[in-house]
């Protein structure tokens, strides 16, 4: 049973190494084909210390012996560096979302926060993914401050074409 809870114990610390030495290993076994990522340390950590506690419990729970505790242990093991190497492998295809551009804009609405005159620029304040963006604006009419306008489009990184609300 000591060595089930040394590989138990041995299994989390390596996790707790993993987690502070993030990365330091992770390029060891790059190129080994379809192997990328499982055997990464935290993977390979889950496996020992899922073997170790749960190989400790069968033995201490049953009097079945050593090899069924080692294989219950091995397959528990296997399937906690399974689930770890999915967990990881998921979190990192997560951040694949496109960045917002100045086209985004078009059709959205704005308030005027600079008056814009006729055929003249101004400045309005619009939402871009959620976040205020001060933008220099431009419009065939006069607005005033305050005014509720709608963007028709994206002339600059920095500037867009609006039009009164119509209420």
């Amino acid at each position: 049973m000591e060595w089930f809870l040394g590989l138990g114990i041995a299994g989390l610390v390596v996790l707790a190494l993993a987690l502070v030495f993030d990365g330091v290993l992770d390029g060891l076994f790059d190129g080994l084909g379809g192997l990328d990522g499982l055997l990464s340390l935290p993977v390979i950590a889950g496996f020992v210390s899922m073997l170790g506690l749960t190989g400790a419990i069968v033995l201490g729970t049953t009097g079945l012996g050593t090899a069924f505790a080692a294989a219950v242990g091995v397959a528990a093991g296997g399937f906690a560096g399974w689930l770890t190497w999915r967990f990881s492998r998921s979190l990192m295809r997560g951040g694949a979302s496109a960045a917002p551009r100045g086209d985004d804009l078009i059709g959205g609405t704005g308030t005027v926060v600079t008056a814009i005159p006729a055929d003249g620029y101004g400045e309005v304040l619009a939402y871009l993914a959620g976040q205020p963006v001060k933008l220099a604006a431009r419009s065939t009419v006069p607005l005033a401050r305050g005014s509720r306008v709608w963007v028709e489009a994206a002339l600059s990184a920095t500037s867009v074409a609006v039009r009164p609300v119509d209420h």
